[in-house]
């Protein structure tokens, strides 16, 4: 469906504020930990928000440990790719709030992949889908799919995000 005001094919609603269209997937931000090393969750820098790497916890926990393709599939890695972005979100509204968000820019998952494993795109697709419903064709953006041996905690994946935002 178009948004014709906006003049875009943005998904329907995609002009609706970000804390809603995540309530209307049942999702909601959950609250930023303090860091626990010498790094910050999230970063303002001019107009652009930069994250960390944001783990896929939920209310404090993995739901998954292990290496994709080892233990872990394909769509467990790209649900959890989702609730890593969404905890990256989190971060984002830590510093702004969403409404301020202008664009997605970068978007960088790394997976922890068992060996010969090729589907870290796939994977990192759970992330960027969740971004293009919340905030339609603003949230289409770049990205990088990394494959690596172990994330922290045993994670099977992480998400770090950069967003342009409003002055």
């Amino acid at each position: 469906m178009t948004d014709r005001t906006r003049g875009t094919d943005a998904p329907a609603g995609a002009g609706t504020r970000p804390l809603v269209r995540l309530a209307e997937l049942g999702l909601r931000l959950p609250h930023t930990p303090a860091p626990v090393t010498p790094d910050v969750p999230a970063l303002r820098v001019g107009m652009r928000v930069v994250t960390s790497s944001h783990l896929p916890l939920v209310d404090g926990s993995l739901p998954a440990t292990g290496r994709v393709g080892d233990g872990v599939t394909v769509p467990e890695a790209a649900t959890l790719a989702r609730v890593a972005a969404v905890n990256a979100l989190a971060a984002v509204h830590g510093q702004v709030p969403l409404d301020d968000v202008v664009r997605i820019v970068r978007v960088v998952g790394y997976v922890a992949s068992a060996d010969a494993f090729t589907q870290q795109t796939v994977v990192v697709d759970g992330a960027s889908h969740l971004l293009l419903h919340v905030f339609g064709e603003c949230g289409r953006h770049v990205r990088s799919a990394v494959g690596v041996a172990w994330l922290p905690l045993g994670s099977p994946v992480a998400v770090e995000l950069e967003v342009e935002v409003r002055p």
